[in-house]
């Protein structure tokens, strides 16, 4: 293999969702040279396609401390409260930043934020851009800004296929062409793993590519056990909508949830509260779907669901739309401190792909794009502050490259099966010999939490273990996961 090409950058961002882009530009506008490695063109990531909003403590009746008990009470006992309180304190920050960077939030008719409404919140505090189609203006204002920025370098159409170690420190990265990234510090965007499960509300390459980078160049992962399961993603067996993500919002302005005819959850609750609801009825009732009644709900709030609703055929104006819960949202990830470190010096990890603890064990609702730029912005700060790391040449390909197995049928078909939003020892024991890496570690962490708390519901330990508050399931390369408890 010839020597691989070089670039030389401060900071290298794999992925360019959300979190990526802001990292990107907030890197470039404190002075730092960027390579940002995208796997798709600019504005096609999975962020593109994100219907949430961004949760802030903005209006006049809220507060960041509100805010704060929100997110601590939808944890379930779980959330590291100083990740949780630099995220409360600081996102209402962060999308003042987002407005000055051209993003355009929806507001009402005297010019200030329409915040919308969602479970587990105790007031409006969600801004959303385009309705339900913040992600696509998010992303679409943050490409072009990157696009444009000199000091920043696109490399599209690239995955990085391993990350380059010197003396335990991460130096670089290099791609799947061989070519290599030299930076004082790499930071991960690459999102998550829900497409790891037959039934997902994500797209087929959110199969946690960077968590598997991490974890084979030395970085801890936790919370593995900890994937948030959607209650209202649209049930099409036939067609290509099947997985379609219903934002919540739609339920925060008066959207219900019936089974024949008639309500049986608060619509508002806490997902996984309402992600049970759903499985528990339709496992009762044999059918396929509940029902989801939006007919009081004004089509012009969210033309993204409304018209992706009609061109499959379903005028949500006149009709009940089938829905049941699906795979969206992986709580854990690659282990980070406040400042989004790994455990591996030089590395870093922001967004879905990362685990600070903000979570717990059942993320607040739309806590996941602020959680974006909050860290985002920490990452590339803290990353510029790390001193070079000593290298030689670049290492080939093949001496650093991560087993990227992609899952097959058969792997997605068992996650759901024996890891879905209830699971038993049994079922967990024949996942840790799946083919697949990450499935193996989610196996494995789940195994060790023996109790139910949030969105991880073991049929053999149906109580919470009291023991385990504010407890993380942590795995160390070539280790059992242990629990840790994060200050």
């Amino acid at each position: 293999m010839p020597p691989a090409q070089l670039i030389e950058a401060d900071l290298a961002v794999v992925g360019a969702g959300a979190a990526g882009l802001f990292t990107a530009i907030s890197g470039a506008r404190a002075g730092a040279r960027v390579a940002l490695v995208s796997a798709t063109p600019l504005a096609e990531s999975a962020s593109y396609w994100a219907q949430g909003g961004l949760a802030a403590a903005i209006a006049f009746d809220d507060s960041p401390q509100r805010h704060l008990e929100d997110t601590i009470a939808a944890g379930r006992g779980a959330v590291r409260l100083s990740a949780a309180e630099v995220l409360c304190a600081e996102s209402p920050a962060r999308v003042l930043d987002l407005e000055r960077l051209g993003v355009r939030f929806d507001a009402d008719r005297r010019g200030r934020l329409a915040l919308g409404l969602e479970g587990g919140h105790s007031a409006r505090r969600i801004a959303h851009a385009g309705g339900s189609a913040t992600g696509r203006r998010v992303t679409r204002q943050l490409s072009a800004l990157v696009a444009e920025d000199p000091r920043i370098e696109v490399l599209e159409r690239r995955r990085a296929a391993g990350l380059w170690t010197v003396d335990g420190r991460c130096a670089g990265l290099v791609c799947d062409d061989g070519r290599a990234v030299a930076s004082r510090a790499v930071i991960l965007a690459t999102g998550g793993a829900a497409a790891l499960w037959a039934r997902t509300t994500n797209p087929p390459g959110a199969i946690g590519a960077g968590l598997v980078l991490a974890h084979h160049a030395g970085a801890a992962l936790a919370d593995l056990e900890l994937m948030q399961f959607h209650p209202t993603a649209v049930v099409m067996a036939d067609g290509a909508l099947d997985g379609f993500l219903v934002t919540e919002a739609v339920r925060g302005e008066g959207a219900k949830l019936l089974d024949g005819g008639e309500r049986f959850v608060d619509e508002l609750a806490p997902r996984d509260e309402v992600a049970r609801a759903i499985e528990t009825r339709l496992r009762e009732s044999g059918a396929p779907a509940a029902m989801l009644d939006m007919r009081e709900v004004d089509p012009g709030r969210f033309p993204n669901v409304v018209g992706t609703l009609r061109r499959a055929g379903i005028d949500p104006a006149r009709e009940l739309v089938p829905v049941a819960p699906a795979a969206h949202y992986l709580m854990g990830g690659i282990a980070t401190d406040l400042h989004a470190r790994s455990t591996l010096a030089g590395l870093y990890a922001v967004g879905e792909c990362a685990c600070t603890g903000l979570h717990g064990a059942n993320r607040l609702a739309s806590n996941s794009l602020s959680e974006c730029f909050v860290f985002g912005r920490r990452a590339a700060l803290a990353g510029l502050d790390d001193p070079p790391a000593a290298r030689g040449a670049p290492p080939p390909l093949d001496r650093v490259a991560a087993p990227g197995a992609r899952p097959e049928p058969a792997t997605r078909d068992a996650l759901w099966r024996l890891a879905g939003l209830e699971r038993d020892g049994a079922g967990l024991r024949e996942l840790t010999g799946d083919v697949h890496p990450l499935v193996r570690l989610i196996a494995a962490c789940a195994l060790a939490r023996e109790e139910s708390r949030g969105a991880h519901r073991r049929r053999d330990f149906p109580d919470l273990d009291p023991a385990r508050d504010l407890e993380h399931a942590v795995v160390h390369p070539g280790e059992a996961p242990r629990f840790e408890r994060w200050e």
